[in-house]
């Protein structure tokens, strides 16, 4: 006899009063499956093991109602032997250890016969006069508990799941960042960033509790705006100065165009117009296309196969055009100034931001220009992207 058995008793006692207060609790009936499940997920708040649980599932099968009830009779008496099979053949002896396993915890109540045997009373029609053996009522009495605890618990899972999934996509993030600016051949730290990386994705194999997903969330988050730092650094380069022509270009006043941070030549305003050279024409991208898919997920649903290379990507556009009201002129017109792959990227961005764009045809037709001018670079449009993605992750 221990002071747990006296607290389960006297809790036990005090339900079988007329005046238990059950019923005004709200849980004077409750279905026991329900509350079984419950408490399968709340099992380690009641120090209970999934073999605890067997037992408990098999003493349950032989109740015949399907609800725990105050005014019913919940004392089921099956022999060791019964017990034994219903719990898939468990040993006699690991069968009364798990028992008292559920007596300690408060879940079950021994009604013990004179001679320690577990029957049933019965009158001479046959009727249940009284039973002797293990009593669920304390399992109803903590229903309550046990189904805080369930909902406790799976808030906990939920909370941990979705910190795990922004871990994840942080660290995905960078990984595309950091993959961009060494192979754009960016000056940084970038084998630093990677180090700091490392400890990071061996953290994922591991199961972690929701303190340390946290403080993982918050490195990751730093190396994260770090590296955008740094690529944010050259793209402002690259707005100044023309790494392919070295030509300084100068504006007066800037294009209110959205998310192109790119400088336009002048027009009309007193300053000189920069012409192409004759030889100069479309080049490749210097955005890789993982970035440009990175910046632009809206477009998934509309691909028709993976966007493995450039000219799916040239496909896709194609087809996209035509949705966001631009012409086949327009689309034309910005393969001739921009490069097809140019011309794709400039119009997924803007099915990215197609709901804040009053008219596409114009504002391709106005990219293009800024193309034929040398006033037009893909890469600002698609960190732009990035970068108003992260800030609303945040």
């Amino acid at each position: 006899m221990t002071a747990g058995l006296l607290a389960a008793r006297a809790l036990s006692d005090e339900a079988a009063l007329p005046q238990s207060g059950l019923a005004q609790s709200g849980l004077a009936r409750i279905d026991k499956w329900s509350l079984f499940n419950d408490l399968r997920t709340a099992r380690l708040r009641f120090g209970l093991s999934d073999r605890d649980l067997s037992v408990l599932y098999a003493l349950l099968t032989f109740l015949p109602a399907k609800a725990l009830e105050d005014a019913g009779d919940l004392v089921v008496f099956p022999s060791n032997a019964a017990l034994s099979d219903r719990a898939h053949g468990m040993a006699e002896s690991t069968l009364r250890r798990h028992l008292a396993v559920l007596v300690n915890a408060g879940l079950i109540w021994r009604q013990d016969s004179p001679n320690g045997k577990r029957y049933a009373a019965r009158d001479r029609s046959g009727a249940l006069v009284q039973a002797f053996g293990l009593d669920l009522r304390p399992l109803l009495l903590r229903a309550g508990d046990i189904v805080a605890a369930a909902a406790e618990v799976a808030q906990a899972a939920d909370h941990l799941h979705r910190a795990r999934e922004a871990l994840v996509l942080r660290m995905r993030d960078a990984a595309k960042l950091l993959a961009y600016g060494i192979e754009a051949g960016l000056p940084g730290d970038w084998a630093g960033l990677e180090a700091r990386l490392l400890p990071l994705r061996a953290a994922l194999r591991r199961k972690m509790d929701a303190d340390v997903v946290a403080g993982l969330l918050g490195e990751a988050g730093d190396i994260l705006q770090a590296l955008r730092v740094m690529i944010d650094v050259k793209a402002e380069k690259r707005n100044g100065t023309d790494a392919h022509s070295e030509r300084h270009h100068t504006n007066s006043k800037q294009d209110s165009y959205e998310f192109e941070p790119c400088l336009e030549t002048g027009r009309g305003d007193g300053t000189a117009a920069i012409v192409p050279d004759p030889g100069d024409g479309p080049q490749m991208p210097s955005v890789p296309l993982v970035l440009v898919l990175k910046a632009c997920p809206d477009i998934q649903p509309y691909a028709r196969s993976n966007l493995t290379q450039w000219r799916d990507l040239v496909v896709l556009a194609a087809e996209l055009r035509g949705m966001m009201g631009i012409s086949a002129s327009a689309w034309a017109e910005a393969q001739r100034c921009m490069g097809p792959e140019t011309a794709a990227i400039a119009v997924v961005a803007m099915m990215q931001r197609i709901g804040s764009i009053s008219n596409p045809g114009g504002y391709l037709r106005a990219l293009s220009g800024k193309a034929a001018a040398g006033g037009f670079s893909a890469g600002p449009m698609i960190m732009a992207l990035l970068n108003s993605e992260g800030a609303r992750a945040a």
